[in-house]
């Protein structure tokens, strides 16, 4: 075991926000030991801010619960209790605890043991560190603050017990390797291969949450992607990914990570980058699998038909320059106001990673005019039918018959202002009637 009074000097000392050291000041002063432990703990070693603050103590979640007003039984049976701090933030206080038997997916625990017992418990040595802020103690017993030294991922004890012990546990070692940059221990690594056949055992929804994770988590989430694809993890929960092209799995690296404030639509394009080049049908039914939403699911979907059917041809014309304001409003036209702007930014993570394999792709610079182009046109010009200065009352007081006669006449007329806006006028369009019935047939 290494325990230690302060942490390693060349490590910052985990110093957590004073709400959470009020919340070990009430446990101990109950009489409870109470420790932090977990990723508030790693990621103030690692110098990364950091809100989640979870506290392991030996009392038991009633005790807890009879300590604190503010409470939420988030996992009373596994010996957790949501706490509120005085900031309304939440905290999970977790009983020291062993397991007594687990089906991979679900385990059976017992209180009543040590922190050195609760710790032995955890997947990695990385979030087996557990800091006391009152004594400004550091319980290290597995190593882990050598490991983030190093920058290595590696299991607690056993690597395939572990893994047996869990399965979501080799989706979680690429998450952590790749959102730090670490190599993963040839050990635990051979683990996590090991694990692929039987991540069928885990429910997609938990398999989902693990990729949003990534997704929100991992700068460049194509690190984890590819270890996922060679692990056999691909090919075993979504095996349509596994077969797509290699930049699939790189495009969503240039779009910016979710998790920044005021980006909450990143992590659905970092989605909908990496599903494109399935096309729309698989597109959608890979985003089902994972029991997306039915609006993430048609959103995914619609950025993947946009990719097939636009996607070469806009790419070709970036990369001469070619792009007209007509064709940039026949594209905002197709994909509409509010999907236009998104579906560039993931045509640019796939152009982006495209390039990156020296497979060709748009000039970034070239891009980034488009982008400002399609932006204006698309809030400025007419490109839908309701912005047609004619409806269908107008064409029927012209004579066009009521019924599907009428939407292919404004069909028809909107491509001509689509062609030239100027023409959007009462005037221009009545005129303009007879041809398009004409051309209609």
């Amino acid at each position: 075991m290494t325990l230690q009074r302060t942490p390693p000097a060349a490590w910052p000392r985990p110093d957590p926000p004073p709400a959470v050291v009020r919340l070990v000041e009430a446990l101990e002063g109950a009489g409870h030991e109470t420790w932090c432990v977990g990723g508030g703990v790693r990621d103030a070693m690692l110098s990364h801010p950091s809100q989640d603050w979870d506290l392991a103590t030996a009392a038991t979640p009633a005790e807890v619960q009879r300590i604190f007003r503010r409470v939420v039984p988030v996992g009373i049976e596994h010996g957790t209790v949501g706490v509120l701090d005085t900031e309304g933030r939440l905290h999970e206080v977790t009983t020291f605890r062993r397991d007594v038997r687990t089906d991979g997916r679900h385990a059976e625990v017992a209180f009543g043991v040590s922190l050195d017992d609760d710790l032995a418990r955890r997947d990695f040595t990385i979030n087996a560190i557990a800091w006391h802020p009152l004594r400004l103690e550091l319980r290290d017993p597995f190593e882990g603050a050598g490991d983030l030294a190093r920058g290595v991922l590696r299991a607690v004890g056993d690597p395939t017990q572990r893994m047996r012990e869990d399965r979501l546990r080799a989706l979680r070692a690429i998450r952590f390797a790749s959102r730090y940059g670490f190599s993963v221990d040839p050990a635990t690594w051979a683990a996590v291969r090991e694990s692929a056949p039987a991540l069928t055992r885990l429910s997609m929804e938990r398999v989902r949450q693990e990729l949003e994770k990534t997704m929100e988590q991992v700068t460049h989430p194509g690190d984890a992607l590819e270890r996922w694809r060679d692990a056999g993890a691909l090919q075993v929960l979504l095996p349509s990914l596994a077969a797509a092209p290699a930049h699939a799995l790189r495009a969503a690296d240039a779009l910016g990570r979710p998790g920044l404030p005021g980006r909450p639509g990143r992590r659905l394009n970092r989605f909908s980058a990496v599903f494109a080049e399935l096309g729309s049908p698989e597109a959608e039914r890979a985003a089902r699998h994972l029991r997306m939403s039915n609006a993430d699911v048609s959103w995914i979907g619609a950025m993947a038909r946009g990719w097939k059917d636009h996607g070469t041809s806009l790419g070709a014309d970036l990369c001469q320059e070619g792009a007209t304001d007509a064709g940039l409003r026949r594209l905002a036209a197709a994909m509409g106001r509010t999907r236009v702007l998104p579906f560039l930014r993931v045509c640019a993570g796939l152009w982006g990673a495209i390039r990156r394999l020296g497979e060709g792709g748009a000039d970034p610079a070239a891009v980034r005019r488009t982008y400002r182009r399609v932006a204006a046109v698309a809030w400025r010009d007419p490109i839908e039918l309701a912005d047609l200065a004619v409806d269908g009352e107008d064409l029927q007081a012209a004579g066009v018959p009521a019924g599907p006669a009428i939407g292919h006449v404004l069909r028809g007329l909107l491509a001509v202002v689509l062609e030239d806006p100027t023409r959007n006028t009462r005037e221009h369009l009545l005129a303009a009637v007879p041809g398009v019935r004409g051309a209609a047939g």
